[in-house]
């Protein structure tokens, strides 16, 4: 159990059972503080606070800041040092079970984390179901997550997740963060990625569900082409309508490709 004393002083190191590591080092935090460039009137939500490196610098810039914590034990020690910073409030939940809409309360909220590299995908494709209330997102994530989300067709590491947060996003790799930065060091690199929502109509998709399925069966057996990982959800004639060639593979094909089949008429 985390102990602090009078000061509110953290006393645990993290806790590897919640994929803790906690960022240190403060030309880093201030890297992350100058790309979110907080201005007066944001609604600032930080997911997982840990021992606040990035919180108190928000707080010192903007003021007021909400932050997502699960772990129980933080909570009493950020409250108390969050008083010589600026107003803090404390949401005690798993942030997958945070309805991002209900917070915004008619505001469009920004989201800033060093997200827990265990449950990364998991928070982004949250976040996208709420992308209508969010401006933006900055976070630290691990760097081959990062790769993965900003990679163009033709990558190695180009996939479901590129395609699907792209589609939605503007995606942009801002910089990498070595493992000294953070206590106890992570076994990977790490890097800082922004997102930007993009509006609905330039989004372009009729029927996300659909487009959701059309993505997952085409990278679902990377090897095979088009024509056959798409057979049960849409036909060769029907991928070549789209302009399309069914012989191509998932990861030769370019967001916009994807949303032209998933647009397709459905036929039976």
């Amino acid at each position: 159990m985390t102990t602090t004393g009078h000061d509110g002083a953290f006393r645990d190191p993290a806790k590897k059972s919640l994929g803790q590591h906690f960022l240190h080092e403060r030309g880093v935090v201030d890297k992350i503080v100058l790309a979110v460039d907080p201005r007066p009137g944001d609604h600032i939500v930080e997911i997982g606070p840990g021992q606040g490196a990035m919180t108190w610098p928000l707080l010192d810039r903007h003021g007021r800041l909400t932050a997502i914590e699960f772990d129980r034990d933080l909570l009493a020690p950020l409250a108390a040092r969050a008083r010589a910073h600026g107003e803090l409030e404390l949401v005690h939940a798993n942030v997958l079970d945070v309805d991002f809409t209900a917070l915004a309360a008619g505001t469009p909220i920004r989201l800033v984390g060093n997200l827990p590299y265990n449950l990364s995908s998991p928070i982004l494709f949250h976040a996208l179901d709420h992308a209508a209330v969010v401006r933006d997102m900055h976070f630290m994530l691990q760097k081959e997550v990062v790769d993965r989300m900003a990679a163009g067709p033709g990558s190695k590491v180009y996939g479901r997740l590129s395609v699907m947060l792209q589609a939605y996003c503007r995606v942009t790799a801002l910089f990498t963060v070595g493992p000294g930065a953070f206590k106890p060091p992570p076994k990977v690199d790490s890097a800082v990625v922004r997102l930007v929502p993009r509006p609905p109509a330039e989004i372009g998709i009729d029927n996300p569900a659909r487009f959701a399925a059309i993505v997952r069966a085409a990278f679902g057996q990377r090897r095979k082409t088009l024509r056959n990982a798409l057979q049960p959800l849409c036909s060769a004639d029907a991928i070549s309508t789209a302009g399309v060639d069914p012989s191509q593979r998932a990861e030769q094909l370019a967001v916009a490709d994807f949303i032209r089949i998933a647009n397709l008429p459905v036929t039976t």
